[in-house]
């Protein structure tokens, strides 16, 4: 039996599972926690990935391995491979500013430039504005940057056998892969070419950067003779583990929301809505996001005084609609709209109403309304979905299934819950060592239809339209 690993180097851990290559069934697994924060010693995910593949047995019967991880991220290296300043991870806003100088500086239709040209409008979060930051705060750490890598390529490297005082020939040993490339704002998923222009405008120079390989393109192994796979960024990840091809439509409901397909052709929205990111695949992987998503259920059962079993009966035990109430769930501003200072609200309310059930459903069908703008930003881009599949913490209520399956006016095909980034990076382990993408049946899905509810999209639109 061949057995392949795959990590998911999240924000807050790291997490390893072992299958076997052919069948994809699970075989072992372990995790370890990350610090928390927004710029983290690259050290601690090293460390973290030892502790996680330690739980779960090692990598010495492993013929493949591969890294998912969190996309953004920005390492920079000096010339001898040492980490220069801690990484800045993709939830710092300090680069804010630097991204909307980056759209203001390419003119009056700049939105529509850099979505031209890297499938992304710049916001704090990618790697381009980041080094803009960079630059303009520490310019002595900006010039001794001798390459720029993210999350996933340094824990490449670093099982490859690299690291601190590898020098030029370690830097050069960096690989990346396209969906995780796509997510820095400096190379193009249209053309899949690296963009200097954009480096010397943000960075100062153009530093040494990751080879970008193809999907299932390897030439490093681990030290123990594992093959390293080209990994993935992590929303990548997740649609390989959920088995997600072109017209799928894949629902994230976690502490934020996110939805993303996978399709044929790369896509450009100037409205920046929607992120134009390329997949593990060969395909592209549109994305848009929202910020409030299972926050809203946990504030909600708060307030109620129940927990989120008890808070999914309450709004399985209200009618659809909830009784004219709309809840819009802006409550830590927003992304799909982009309305950083929006706050949430509850509108409809009367005295027949205003029942503890009809809240729990007010707030499960706001949180599906929400993640219903995101998908409607992907329709606007002309994508055609074929199939809804909605995974997540949140996706275990059964309320939200409903409400998401009403909402979108689709059946709804619920995954068993996993750990979706790292089995999708399994998934590509073992696609490169086969050559060819492998077949794994997921089990326990189920598809849930609901009785599609166009009215309660309409009247939380109009609610919504208030908070702008």
């Amino acid at each position: 039996m061949a057995l392949v690993a795959g990590v998911d180097s999240s924000t807050q851990s790291c997490k390893v599972v072992i299958r076997d290559a052919s069948t994809g069934a699970l075989v072992r697994s372990g995790s370890a926690r990350h610090a928390a924060g927004t710029e983290i010693d690259p050290e601690n995910w090293w460390s973290a990935l030892q502790q996680a593949l330690q739980a779960a047995g090692g990598l010495a019967d492993v013929q493949a391995v591969a890294v998912s991880g969190q996309q953004h991220g920005m390492v920079c290296l000096d010339e001898d491979g040492a980490v220069i300043r801690p990484a800045l991870l993709w939830n710092d806003t300090r680069s804010a500013p630097a991204a909307d100088k980056m759209v203001s500086e390419a003119g009056p239709d700049g939105a529509r430039y850099w979505a031209e040209e890297t499938g992304t409008v710049p916001v704090a979060s990618i790697t381009a504005a980041k080094l803009r930051w960079l630059a303009e705060n520490e310019p002595a750490n900006a010039s001794r940057t001798a390459a720029v890598c993210l999350p996933h390529d340094w824990l490449s490297w670093r099982l490859a056998g690299y690291g601190p005082g590898s020098g030029r020939a370690g830097l050069e040993a960096l690989r990346t892969d396209r969906s995780d490339a796509s997510g820095t704002g400096y190379w193009s998923p249209r053309t899949g070419e690296y963009l200097p222009a954009v480096l010397e405008q943000t960075l100062g120079h153009v530093p040494l950067l990751p080879r970008v390989l193809g999907p299932l393109e390897t030439d490093q192994h681990t030290s123990e003779g594992a093959v390293i796979a080209p990994g993935t960024g992590d929303n990548a990840g997740a649609a390989l583990g959920v088995g997600a091809g072109v017209g799928d439509v894949v629902v994230s409901v976690g502490t934020s929301g996110t939805v993303f397909a996978v399709a044929a052709d790369p896509t450009a929205d100037a409205s920046g809505l929607v992120a134009g990111f390329a997949d593990a695949t060969g395909n592209y992987l549109p994305l848009t996001a929202t910020l409030n998503a299972s926050r809203v259920m946990d504030a909600t059962a708060a307030l109620l005084s129940v927990d989120l079993p008890a808070l999914t009966s309450l709004a399985l035990g209200a009618a659809a609609g909830a009784g004219g109430l709309s809840m819009v769930p802006y409550f830590e501003g927003e992304r799909t709209p982009n309305l950083p200072d929006a706050t949430g609200s509850l509108h409809g309310m009367t005295l027949a109403n205003f029942t503890p059930a009809n809240l729990a459903r007010a707030a499960v069908e706001g949180i599906a309304c929400s993640l219903a703008d995101g998908f409607a930003a992907l329709a606007d881009q002309g994508i055609e979905a074929r199939r809804i599949i909605l995974v997540g913490g949140g996706a275990r209520s059964e309320a939200i299934q409903q409400a998401v399956s009403a909402v979108f006016g689709m059946p709804v095909t619920v995954p068993e819950p996993g750990e979706y980034v790292a089995d999708g990076a399994a998934r590509q382990a073992a696609a490169v060592l086969s050559g060819e993408w492998p077949q794994w049946t997921a089990a326990g899905t189920s598809v849930v239809e609901a009785a599609p509810a166009p009215d309660v999209l309409e009247r939380y639109r109009r609610a919504a339209a208030t908070a702008r």
